[in-house]
């Protein structure tokens, strides 16, 4: 009990699940859950969800991961932070790039600044697939606040604070994801498609909410977690959802890729199999790496392995996308 926690972009689909999870799991270890962000609205409308009467722990912060002193006074007394705020709408990162970087670079900047300043214990940041080779505005800006996040272990000094990261593929269902996209469009009678080639990977709000509460329960510091998950192809995602619509073909939108990768062959150099997940190592590390690998049991992977959506062993069918639309949306 009496530990805090702060989630900075508390009110989207992955923080909302993150507090839900935490008040229903672990309300007995956290004496206060502070949702942080800067949308007004959403913070009325989760405070309905989670009344103070109901949930004391609960604290509703106005505030921007771009004002730096505005998180220095929102992390007193924080034991930890999970970082899921972002600008990650991939066309409006393209066209807006500097209001991108002020979010997703400068922004984390200030989370880790603010972090060590306040003493807090553990920092987990969220990433994304696109960060791996990214090859638009937004995938760079989030690789360089991976690079940040892990380099940040290097500056800690005396502090016992850790920094790691967790990246994975579309959450499903997720604020402004395709399955949401496609169930509206759906009444229209018409989904478009950008490429019937395209894949994507696919985690469950749940299994990403796991994934995250993993990394703040087991990270040593400087780890880059990556879970093992199923892909999907945007064309069976439509026959689950509209197998009576029309599908005309679009074309990509400017700085999509038609296939994610969440580990390059680059990286196979630092990657380990945990078991559930994969980590890429930092690497330069605090810790003793054949402590680490003895503690998880961690297995290395082959020189040259990549993870890639549409190279994976594990698929998704329309059935099974379909029985997943209708139990979890």
């Amino acid at each position: 009990m009496n530990k805090s926690i702060l989630i900075t972009g508390g009110t989207g689909s992955l923080g909302q699940a993150l507090v839900k999870h935490i008040l229903e799991t672990r309300s007995e270890e956290f004496s206060k859950i502070i949702v942080f962000s800067r949308d007004e609205q959403k913070q009325y409308q989760m405070s309905l969800e989670f009344p103070e009467n109901k949930f004391p722990q609960m604290r509703f912060f106005i505030g921007d991961v771009r004002d730096l002193s505005r998180l220095k006074m929102a992390m007193k007394g924080v034991d930890y932070v999970i970082h899921a705020a972002a600008m990650k709408h991939v066309p409006i990162a393209e066209y807006n790039p500097m209001e991108c970087i002020k979010t997703n670079i400068n922004g984390a900047e200030n989370v880790i600044n603010a972090a060590l300043e306040a003493g807090v214990k553990k920092v987990v940041a969220l990433s994304t697939d696109k960060a791996c080779a990214p090859i638009n505005l937004y995938g760079a800006t989030k690789l360089a606040s991976d690079k940040l996040f892990v380099a940040a272990n290097n500056i800690t000094g005396w502090n016992p604070i850790t920094f790691s990261v967790v990246r994975y593929g579309n959450v499903m269902g997720s604020n402004g994801s395709v399955i949401p996209y496609f169930l509206k469009k759906k009444e229209e009678g018409v989904l478009p498609i950008t490429d019937p080639k395209m894949t994507r990977f696919n985690i469950s709000l749940e299994g990403g909410v796991n994934m995250v509460m993993h990394a703040l329960d087991n990270a040593w510091g400087g780890e880059i977690f990556i879970p093992k998950i199923p892909s999907y192809n945007i064309l069976d995602v439509a026959n689950a959802i509209g197998p009576e619509c029309e599908k005309p073909i679009v074309g990509i939108r400017p700085g999509e890729k038609i296939h994610e990768e969440m580990i390059t062959s680059s990286d196979s150099y630092y990657t380990w199999d945990l078991g559930k997940y994969y980590t890429i190592l930092p690497a330069t590390h605090k810790w003793n790496l054949d402590e680490f690998v003895n503690h998880f049991k961690a297995e290395k992977v082959t020189e040259g392995f990549t993870y890639n959506s549409g190279e994976n062993t594990e698929w998704e069918s329309v059935e099974s996308l379909r029985e997943l639309i209708s139990n979890k949306l």
